[in-house]
């Protein structure tokens, strides 16, 4: 048209005039292109701003476009369809479609028409001379399977079933979208009738192909209900049918077809929403050649009259997933007065009468309590920072006043020992708030001790650094918790502030009674209180609750400063922890120190990755629109995302001419920084302003590219969404693209936690630089109204303890906190949980608010977890009520290990289980399960597996047991897993050593030698990265498989061969630089070279049945200075580890352990170990010192002795030695 229009104007409509005064005809091109906009815009399918002359794509266009619909189509279907229309009239608004338009009614065709007219289903109430009329009774022909006389009657009928599909599934489509029940039933059955050529009324058996026809009418003539095939067997269908034959057959067929069993677990969070939890079971055959790879269904939630939906998603059931169990968690709103039930639709997508509901009632539904308002922004004058006195030095280079939240609770926090809650959105400054808290300790109680709970790592870690930057100037000292309970012990002796994740707080204080440094505890500050209702909530829960009840046990009162964003239920966390209501300060959601605006912007469109791709070119304009020249951050689902939206963005800024548009600097300013940087996709996007961020990044890539945000060089910053929380920087505008990612375990699309996104959201503030925040939410239009709601609203927190309460009652059973079932009760008390189960009672599934219903519930749940515990054999119920540990719960309880993991370790363990068996015992913990498995990540460790020496059985690389497995093979075989990969393998030997300690203490119980042996091996391969048979100088600097061969050739096996050489010929050897030969030495020499010599107490007195001593004396050889042991030199392990050894007596010929004890040794120890004598006989035992970090430095001993004959029979009780 463009090239066409000016030389032949009049073809189109326009003047030769008109070419006169525009010889490009721009103005008419302009006219074309408003009346086609304007049209559209009638329509409904863009939205057309006038002025601006700016397009916006609408639902409907975006489902016309895909359907490949006309407008004018489009326009019939939005006048006529209404949500009460019946079969006839939704077959006459089909046939009413503009793509038939140009059939016509052939004079010939008459009399076959009227034919067929009386043999179709359906009414059709025009006469046969209209168009409508033939494409109506040729669809129903198609799905009727009539034969047809006429040519042009069966072209016609191949023309219109063509388009039907196609124009039936965006009826139903438009009609999902309005959200009319029963219409979206009847549309969806007729697409499926269109392709299955069958009617609804027909049986369901149509749909498999093998079934003669005549069987089939003999079925549908039995009238036989399709439910009751059921529960028939092949012969008793073959008799039902008169033909034996066929019965097997017809029975597999029945067993093939498309059958969902459905249950409902309905939470309320507000009085306005509830949360549902759907569990779908398949209860059908998965045959690829029927079902394909995957079967899609729609879930749908209908009102009591199923006249309205109110929420639907497709679910996609695929083949390799077809026997488990999925659930789907999803937000539906509630009305007043409250409806008696609800309805819960599973229907397929291709198969007819394939439909599952399920009826989920209200009737003992208990809506929450109303929640209490909120605190108010007192008008007061600014609090200068000389208040402070002394500690003003610590704020007055960054500003003079405190924020108007920070200057409300100063009073409280600073003046007083009251405990506080203090909850305010993200950015508001809340952790000077809680400085204020220490400030006040350190002034009155100079002894006294804070511990700092941060719910994540990576939250502890950015508050430990920055604390012990800037404290260090008022006096105090800063410590984080390491997870090693020896190391974390003297860092609570000697430290003012303890920095700590629940988890590790959890591990010290368990046994509070013994520590004094636990007892001491003057001060809590919890920060991300509102995390309670997350998956770290539970820990931390159990922590503030142990600090309450020791608190209320000691003098020493412990007082309490709880942190978190806005809240609707804060009124009941306070109150629990202690708050009086002049400590409650509750500010509402948008009260902050930089005002936030918030856009939310709804796609339609179920596929995530398309969704996605949809999402990138409006990020772009949030970016140019909203923040000009001023930094950003686009948040995304995970590191492939990251990078791909990386590139889309500089690829939209070279397509709009300005490639540079984001880089704020010189190409000479970021030159050093980008040399720190060696991922090649990173480094160029960098060199145009724009950054990424995920897990798979070096620390000095991710601080590089942090520096250069937070100097403004860099203006747009891509993170993934799992790093909100450690992420230091802020910006002026923040972008959550989508905000589901996908959950390996689940195998499916979840969604963010609204935690998540209010710390998201929180990064878009910066006080002091800015008037105002902005935040562009990009999601599923679903999820639109929930956003909308709780982002605006502040969000209750919930309690989870109750699904979680296993490992903690196992601990407290274990430390004598718990001593009966009323101890237990009465634990439970002390809980927020406790607190919440009368506010919200259907939550937690109880079905009154009476004091009857509370204590019921209360002792089935101590019940119910004691009893699985008791089958766990970790602690035993004795009398009923009376409970006492047992050794398989002590074990847990100090190593912090799952009780299900100890169960599994103790039946699975064998006397002859070998490498293999041990690895994938300690692979398949429970510690592992929350491992994330990425998507199409199965097949990399498919490959990886490939490589790996231990072959594993039955693999499911879907499984996050099966890529722990094969993770810890890599390692071992120093083999590269990727960059995300070895952030989740860091992850996994983390865990491991803790795992294989308890392993040892466990197959040690069973007095088992060679797999406890095994295990210590196990332990050095996971510390040193290497195989149990590889040579010992592979821990060495340097050092690759080769070079370890060619000393082995030269009869150096080991590293005291290697010490023992001469410095030329080592050097000879080695061929390494200077620099390298050091690095060799200096790891050598804090090798541990230990001297061991023991002895038998009173050796000639032994005798069968009585207590044997061996006293081992144990000397470091260390040069002088060395007054400490090194850290063990372990490149490969993900944390800083201490050297531990065990001292073990066995008997090699009878695979039996007698005796172990675990010993942290220092540079000298002298250890006794005890075990009882056997019969009368000589004995050759052995004795053996192994480490948990090296290899190659462990040593044995024979200890032989001489048992004589006893006295008297002394029944004594073999007594294994526990860890100490």
């Amino acid at each position: 048209l463009c090239v066409r229009l000016p030389p032949t104007p009049p073809l189109y409509g326009a003047s030769e005039v008109e070419r006169s005064g525009d010889p490009l005809l721009e103005q008419r091109r302009i006219d074309l292109i408003h009346t086609a906009a304007t049209t559209l815009d009638k329509c409904a399918l863009i939205k057309y701003e006038r002025k601006s002359g700016q397009f916006q794509p609408t639902d409907l266009g975006r489902v016309a476009a895909y359907y490949y619909v006309s407008h004018a189509t489009v326009a019939v279907y939005n006048e006529f369809l209404k949500p009460t229309l019946s079969d006839i009239e939704l077959l006459r608004l089909f046939s009413l479609s503009k793509d038939f338009s140009s059939l016509t009614v052939r004079e010939e065709e008459k009399q076959e028409l009227l034919r067929l007219i009386e043999r179709v289903p359906v009414p059709v109430k025009e006469t046969t001379d209209e168009p409508t009329a033939k494409t109506n009774v040729l669809l129903q022909a198609y799905i009727s399977q009539l034969k047809l006389d006429g040519f042009s009657l069966l072209s016609d009928m191949t023309y219109i079933t063509q388009s039907a599909a196609r124009l039936m599934r965006c009826i139903h489509e438009i009609v999902l979208k309005r959200g009319w029940a029963a219409l979206a039933e009847r549309v969806l059955n007729f697409c499926k009738m269109i392709d299955r050529r069958m009617w609804l009324s027909q049986t369901p058996l149509r749909q498999f192909k093998g079934i003669p026809e005549d069987i089939i009418k003999k079925i549908e003539r039995k009238d036989f209900p399709w439910e009751r095939f059921y529960d028939l067997q092949p012969q008793e269908i073959g008799e039902l049918i008169r033909f034996p034959k066929m019965g097997k057959a017809i029975h597999r067929f029945v067993h093939q077809f498309p059958r969902l069993e459905l249950s409902a677990h309905v939470q309320p969070i507000t009085r306005t929403v509830l949360r549902v939890e759907l569990s779908i079971t398949p209860d059908f055959q998965f045959e690829s050649k029927i079902h394909g790879s995957a079967e899609p269904f729609f879930v749908l939630v209908e009102d009591v009259d199923q006249e309205h939906i109110l929420h639907s998603e497709l679910f996609l059931l695929k083949h390799k997933f077809a026997e488990d169990d999925h659930s789907l968690t999803f937000t539906i709103p509630i009305f007043d007065p409250l409806p008696p039930q609800y309805f819960i639709r599973v229907v397929s997508d291709r198969w007819l009468g394939a439909e599952t509901t399920l009826p989920v009632s209200f009737r003992h539904l208990i809506l929450p309590e109303k929640y209490p308002p909120h605190t108010e922004l007192l008008d007061l004058q600014p609090l200068p920072v000389s208040a402070l006195g002394s500690y003003s030095s610590l704020y007055d280079k960054n500003f003079s006043h405190f924020n108007p939240i920070q200057t409300q609770v100063f009073s409280t926090l600073f003046n007083s020992d009251d405990n506080a809650l203090i909850g305010a959105p993200t950015g508001s400054g809340k952790t000077i708030c809680a400085e204020f808290a220490i400030l006040r300790m350190m002034q009155h109680t100079p002894k006294g001790r804070c511990v700092y709970i941060a719910p994540l790592q990576s939250l502890a870690e950015e508050r430990f650094n920055e604390w012990r930057r800037t404290l260090r100037e008022v006096g105090a000292t800063v410590e984080m918790l390491t997870g090693e309970t020896a190391t974390d012990l003297k860092l609570l002796e000697k430290a003012t502030i303890v920095v700590s994740t629940p988890q590790r707080w959890d591990m010290l204080s368990r046994r509070w009674k013994q520590r004094k440094g636990v007892q001491n505890v003057s001060l809590l500050v919890v920060d991300e209180m509102h995390l309670i209702g997350g998956e770290v909530g539970p820990v931390l829960e159990v922590v503030i609750s142990r600090m309450r009840y020791i608190s209320s046990q000691m003098e020493s009162r412990c007082r309490i400063v709880a942190l978190s964003t806005s809240l609707a239920n804060a009124k009941d966390l306070a109150e629990w922890i202690g708050c009086s209501s002049h400590g409650i300060f509750n500010f509402h959601s948008n009260v902050r120190p930089v005002p936030l605006e918030i856009h939310i912007q709804g796609f339609d469109i179920a596929h995530v990755p398309s969704r996605l791709l949809a999402m990138s070119k409006p990020a772009y304009y949030a970016v140019v629109n909203h923040a000009a020249d001023r930094p950003g951050i686009i948040f995304v689902p995970s590191a492939k995302q990251a990078q791909l939206t990386a590139v889309d963005l500089l690829t939209y800024a070279t397509a709009d001419d300005k490639p540079k548009r984001f880089l704020h600097a010189s190409a000479e300013d970021i030159a050093p920084f980008l040399k720190n940087i060696n991922e090649g996709t990173l480094a160029h996007v960098a060199a145009y302003g724009i950054g990424f961020l995920h897990e798979g990044l070096g620390a000095s890539e991710q601080q590089a590219i942090c520096a250069l945000h937070a100097s403004g060089a860099l203006q747009v910053l891509v993170v993934t969404h799992s790093m909100c929380w450690g992420l230091v920087v802020s910006s002026h505008l923040v972008v959550l693209m989508d905000t589901q990612f996908y959950d390996g375990a689940e195998h499916r699309y979840t969604d963010y936690p609204i935690t998540d996104i209010l710390q998201m959201m929180g990064r878009a503030c910066r006080p002091l630089v800015d008037d105002n925040g902005k935040c562009v939410l990009l999601c599923h239009a679903p999820k639109k109204l929930f956003y909308r709601k709780f982002l605006y609203e502040p969000f209750p927190v919930e309690s989870h303890l109750d699904h979680f309460l296993h490992d903690h009652m196992c601990a407290e059973v274990v430390t004598k906190t718990i001593e009966n079932k009323q101890d237990a009760v009465d634990y439970l008390t002390w809980t927020f949980m406790y607190r919440r189960l009368t506010q919200n009672p259907n939550y937690y599934n109880l079905q009154g608010t009476s004091h009857r219903h509370l204590s019921d519930h209360l002792s089935e749940l101590v019940e119910t977890t004691l009893g699985d515990l008791e089958q766990a054999r970790c602690l035993a119920v004795e009398d009923g009520m009376e409970v006492a540990p047992l050794n398989l719960g002590m074990i847990a309880s100090y190593y912090y290990i799952q009780y299900t993991t100890i169960e599994l370790f103790s039946s699975s363990l064998q006397a002859t289980t070998k490498l293999k068996g041990l690895l994938e015992i300690v692979a398949s913990a429970a510690e592992y399960e929350t491992l994330p498995v990425r998507h199409r990540e199965d097949d990399i460790l498919q490959q990886l597996a490939s490589h790996c020496p231990l072959q594993i059985e039955e693999a499911r690389f879907n499984d996050p047991h099966t890529k722990a497995n094969i993770l810890l093979q890599c390692h071992f075989s120093r083999r590269e897993v990727g960059r995300e990969m070895a952030s989740d393998q860091a992850a996994v030997l983390e865990k491991a050593t803790r795992l294989l300690q308890a392993t040892v203490d466990v197959i040690s119980s069973s007095g088992w030698l060679a797999p406890a042996l095994a295990t210590m091996e196990l332990s050095q391969m996971c510390v040193q990265g290497m195989w149990d048979r590889d040579s010992a100088l592979m821990q060495l600097p340097n050092f690759t498989r080769e070079l370890a061969k060619k000393c082995s050739a030269a009869g150096v096996e080991g590293i005291f061969d290697l010490m023992d050489m001469e410095d030329d010929a080592r050097q000879e050897l080695l061929g390494m630089t200077p620099s390298q030969l050091v690095d060799v030495a200096k790891v050598c020499n804090a090798y541990p070279n230990i001297d061991l010599n023991f002895e038998v107490e009173d050796a000639d007195e032994v005798v069968a049945g009585e207590s044997v001593t061996v006293i081992v004396q144990l000397q470091r050889e260390a040069d002088g200075e060395t007054a400490r042991v090194p850290k063990v030199h372990a490149p490969r392990f993900p944390k800083e580890k201490e050297e531990g050894w065990w001292l073990v007596v066995g008997d090699a010929k009878s695979n039996a352990l007698l005796c172990i004890k675990r010993i942290t040794l220092q540079l000298k120890a002298r250890v006794k170990l005890d075990f009882v004598a056997p019969e009368a006989g000589e004995y050759q035992y052995t004795l053996y010192l192994m480490c948990d970090s090296y290899g190659g430095c462990d040593q044995e001993y024979e200890l032989k002795l001489s048992v004589g004959e006893a006295d008297e029979d002394d029944d004594e009780d073999d007594g294994d030695d526990e860890d100490d």
